[in-house]
């Protein structure tokens, strides 16, 4: 797994500013007014941080950025980033200049010189998250600098700042173990490589159980299998337990969509962009995320995360156009197209979730349907539900998080879309309201007495461009919300 920067937090204090190697970072408010730390470095840089705090540049820039003062005289560091923050910021502006340091990070060591900074632990997240890189597959020149790994907060209480940031400590942890999952390629990530990735997280006190072919064909989980039925990979579903509130608590139940690649099978996709289906797994790699992220900050909630691991491709012995199976639950569904998949997996395991736990509430995620994106592009995912209460509590999370999300319709007018003509429903429903109908398609599978929320994560899962607190590629949207949300519901 891709490792954290190692984040520690020292007495401002007890360090000669003048004598700190590599690269520093001090902090001026919107007015460029210094606190103490910011003074002494002005003190040792003869002015050099006020003349800068006077410039258009500095004025004109945004609360959360950045300017650089290379080689600043009267300091051994080689660069000092002088960061705009107001006195009180928002949390958003605390993790935007996190953001602003870790784009600043180098090969060299990296010191915050926060001192008494507000919000110094939401600088910490800011910088872990946005300091992710995936480069496992990357040749590094033998003569390149490796980069620094390791960032060390100057605070005026180390204790109270290293306290704050242990469940964000987590949150990154979890989050980069998204971003890994999503971001390898499908040759490495075979059903049976992510599940043993999974049995890893009971180093860290998380339940795993793998279910196999046979009994997934014992339970009747026949939707779920007919999707990989045309791979060498073999199906496989994964049980993850965290027991944070003891035996006798009924657990919040996620469930995650693992299509570890999706060819469309007989339905098969256009060539071009197909090399990044490696993504849609991008439902289950966010529910293995927050479990890993429980565990980490010892949770005080019963969760089960249970995602389904498959490989949608064309062969011989692949599902075709027309079939009908029938699920767990006992209805029949006929595929009208094998690249409706990923809601054939997540019908079978939404049911099996309901009749072994009893959840109090359940939330699934799957990188689901293009017709998301047409909706709400790459900024929010897609939320349905059949409960007005738990919708609020996810939407409130993510809103808190600054994870986009968005509310969208269900009702019965939707189901005309999905009716066969001889099996109890179709797999897809038309070009019109497409992520409606999956959605519509999934509520079948779920209890009324169930509370239940729907996420299609289709345009936020993995982006072709850089986010505040992500580069391009998998952005592991979900899990701090998730995380918060089953912190502000969940536990005492």
């Amino acid at each position: 797994m891709t490792a954290p920067l190692e984040t520690t937090f020292a007495e401002v204090e007890s360090v000669e500013i003048k004598d700190v190697p590599g690269r520093i970072v001090v902090f001026l408010d919107e007015d460029g007014g210094m606190g103490a730390v910011a003074r002494r470095v002005d003190r040792l840089t003869r002015g050099a941080v006020r003349r800068l705090s006077q410039s258009p540049a500095f004025v004109k820039g945004k609360a959360g950025g950045g300017h650089v003062l290379a080689f600043p005289g009267g300091l051994a560091a080689e660069a000092a980033l002088v960061v705009k923050l107001p006195r009180r910021p928002t949390v958003a502006d605390a993790r935007l200049a996190g953001a602003a340091i870790a784009n600043f990070n180098t090969s060299v060591p990296l010191t915050v010189l926060a001192g008494a900074l507000p919000r110094v632990a939401e600088v910490a997240l800011g910088l872990g998250l946005r300091a992710y890189e995936f480069d496992a597959y990357r040749t590094r020149e033998a003569d390149a600098p490796a980069p620094n790994r390791a960032v060390r907060f100057l605070v005026r209480d180390p204790a109270a700042a290293a306290e704050a940031f242990a469940p964000f400590a987590a949150q990154i942890s979890g989050v980069f173990f998204t971003r890994d999952l999503v971001s390898e390629p499908a040759n490495v990530l075979t059903t049976s490589e992510y599940a043993e990735r999974l049995l890893a997280l009971r180093d860290i006190g998380v339940q795993v159980e793998v279910l196999e072919e046979p009994e997934l064909e014992r339970l009747g989980m026949r939707t779920l299998l007919a999707v990989g039925q045309g791979s060498v990979s073999p199906s496989k579903v994964v049980v993850m337990q965290w027991q944070g509130a003891g035996d006798d608590s009924q657990p919040f139940a996620l469930v995650g969509k693992g299509v570890v690649f999706d060819t469309g099978g007989i339905s098969i996709k256009p060539a071009a962009g197909m090399e990044e289906m490696t993504m849609d797994m991008g439902g289950s790699a966010v529910v293995a995320g927050v479990m890993r992220t429980l565990a980490l900050r010892q949770a005080r909630a019963n969760v089960v995360g249970i995602v389904g691991l498959v490989e949608n491709m064309p062969d011989g012995a692949a599902t075709r156009p027309g079939d009908v199976v029938t699920s767990m639950k006992g209805d029949t569904v006929e595929i009208v197209n094998t690249d409706a998949e990923g809601r054939l997996v997540l019908a079978d395991v939404l049911w099996y979730a309901q009749e072994r736990f009893k959840p109090s509430g359940m939330i699934d995620l799957a990188t689901l349907t293009g017709a998301i994106i047409i909706a709400l592009g790459h900024e929010k995912a897609g939320v349905f539900a059949n409960d007005d209460g738990l919708a609020q509590s996810f939407l409130n999370a993510a809103a808190a998080e600054g994870e986009g999300a968005w509310r969208m319709p269900l009702g019965a007018g939707y189901d005309k879309q999905i009716k066969s003509r001889i099996a109890d429903m179709a797999n897809v429903g038309g070009r019109p309201a497409g992520s409606i109908t999956a959605a519509q398609f999934l509520r079948r599978f779920v209890r009324d007495a169930t509370p239940w929320v729907h996420l299609d994560i289709a345009g936020v899962a993995y982006v072709s461009k850089d986010t505040e607190l992500a580069p391009k590629g998998a952005t592991g949207w979900g899990v701090r919300a998730l995380d918060r949300m089953i912190r502000d519901r969940c536990e005492g």
